[in-house]
């Protein structure tokens, strides 16, 4: 049976050219990058293969290359941002709508989470790109087929063409590429619209449809509040990897039900320890609010909205009660994850949402003091998956193994901060992570960047075109 990390594992460690860099400022990093990465020709797909074309894209990378003094930086952001849209999209008109499937890289599956992730940093420039604009309303299309089809679903084939996963012990459909049941698989999407609706004012997509799919995302949390029993999810694999199964006979390990959401799965597709994953669960709590005021706006449905925001209201609150936790060093901060009776563990892991990217998905201010001290314990040794090494520091997951760091979770420190040498590090961490090859990975050694995993991680990808763009807007002189 093929699983995911053996996707993974196909890719191999890969190799190229480029010898370590030093720990020095950007600049130094940045030079040596030049000198051994070879002319820097693009890495894009000539343009008669490319799976989409936005004018508009290419145009925002011809402006903000231009305001990139360093040469390797420009090239690197130049092959990332338009990753998504050059590899991985597959847009039809059916039933005369717009349908666009988004594969995640080197797995040929859509994940609701990366589909989401990977097309929002293009929403900038919907209004000036009527493809674009119907590109992603595409993606919200297929979104809401997907959760109708199976809400506890993480991921799903471009048609029934059968999956790897078929004899996991849960309840496979056709159409399904696996179902493990995540909690912000179901947010991503919210946040994916919300953004697209306020951006371009158009609610085509949101037709009953996906009124009827929003309601089911509303049902399917409460069922897993496990108020009142288990709720009808439970999965088990026949595998040696203990993160790809579930302990408790499928269900997971017990919890107290006190208001937050189940996810028996983390972001990374790693079965969680105690159920309650914080992040995810104030991921939680802040599309519930975007959906109350789509609810409102859009549907004109109070009651609905008033389902949504009641929800988030218990949910914020069990959050602060259960899973704000006194570190004995750090103080009051937040637990990756908890089970209701007083167990919790203090760690992170790098897929977002993440305890580090909470203020880059709106979910806490990054001011607030929980989080600074959240963050804090982040970068240090109490957290056993960060990890530091002659290749740079950063967050890690259990998803790939000990020593080796993420190139998302570089990114969102850099997000997530406001301090200028941090920031710089964070840059000259991604270059130099890039080993050479003009794009980011899964994850890399923490000695050695030449050994990475996922050559073709579209997520990644797009998130440090959207990083360079930010910065381009609010610390032009970082990039220079």
């Amino acid at each position: 049976m093929t699983s995911r990390r053996d996707f993974l594992k196909k890719s191999g460690l890969a190799m190229a050219g480029l010898s370590l860099l030093n720990r020095s400022p950007l600049h130094s990093a940045l030079g040596a990058a030049a000198q051994t990465a070879g002319d820097l020709m693009s890495k894009r797909p000539p343009l008669d293969k490319r799976k989409f074309v936005s004018e508009a894209v290419d145009e925002e990378i011809r402006r903000v290359q231009g305001d990139i003094g360093n040469r390797d930086l420009a090239w690197i952001f130049g092959n990332c941002y338009p990753n998504t849209l050059d590899t991985t999209v597959q847009f039809a008109m059916i039933d005369g709508r717009p349908d666009t499937f988004v594969i995640t890289g080197d797995i040929d599956a859509m994940w609701l989470r990366d589909s989401s992730a990977q097309v929002w940093p293009y929403l900038p420039l919907v209004t000036q790109d009527p493809k674009l604009k119907e590109l992603i309303a595409g993606v919200i299309n297929r979104q809401t087929k997907c959760i109708l089809l199976d809400p506890y679903a993480n991921a799903f084939n471009y048609g029934p063409t059968g999956s790897p996963f078929d004899k996991d012990l849960t309840t496979m459909k056709p159409g399904i590429h696996e179902r493990k049941w995540e909690v912000d698989s179901l947010c991503y999407p919210i946040r994916l619209a919300h953004r697209y609706w306020k951006e371009t004012g158009d609610t085509s997509p949101f037709d009953g449809k996906w009124r009827d799919a929003m309601k089911l995302v509303v049902k399917t949390f409460r069922q897993q509040q496990r108020k009142d029993g288990r709720g009808p999810y439970k999965f088990q694999r026949v595998t040696a990897v203990q993160t790809d199964t579930v302990a408790g006979g499928g269900y997971g390990n017990p919890i107290k039900p006190v208001g937050m959401i189940v996810s028996i799965f983390r972001p990374s597709d790693d079965s969680t320890i105690f159920p309650f994953l914080v992040p995810s669960n104030l991921f939680a709590v802040h599309v519930l609010k975007l959906l109350a005021e789509m609810s409102r706006d859009i549907m004109k449905d109070e009651k609905f909205a008033g389902d949504c925001s009641s929800l988030a209201d218990e949910v914020y609150e069990a959050v602060q009660r259960f899973a704000v936790v006194n570190h004995e060093t750090f103080g009051d901060m937040y637990a990756y994850e908890v089970d209701g009776y007083g167990d919790h563990s203090f760690m992170d892991d790098a897929n977002a949402p993440s305890l580090l990217s909470l203020p880059y998905l709106d979910c806490v201010p990054e001011s607030d003091q929980v989080y600074q001290n959240t963050r804090q314990f982040l970068f240090s040794g109490s957290n056993p998956y960060y990890f530091k090494g002659a290749a740079g520091d950063g967050i890690g997951s259990a998803h790939t193994g000990l020593g080796k760091i993420w190139p998302i979770a570089i990114m969102m420190r850099a997000f997530t901060s406001r301090n200028d040498n941090e920031i710089s590090r964070c840059l000259s961490t991604l270059v130099e992570s890039s080993a050479g090859t003009g794009f980011m990975h899964e994850s890399f050694d923490e000695n050695d960047p030449k050994k990475f995993t996922r050559s073709w991680f579209a997520w990644a990808n797009t998130l440090f075109g959207e990083l360079i763009i930010r910065l381009q807007k609010e610390k032009p002189y970082l990039l220079s």
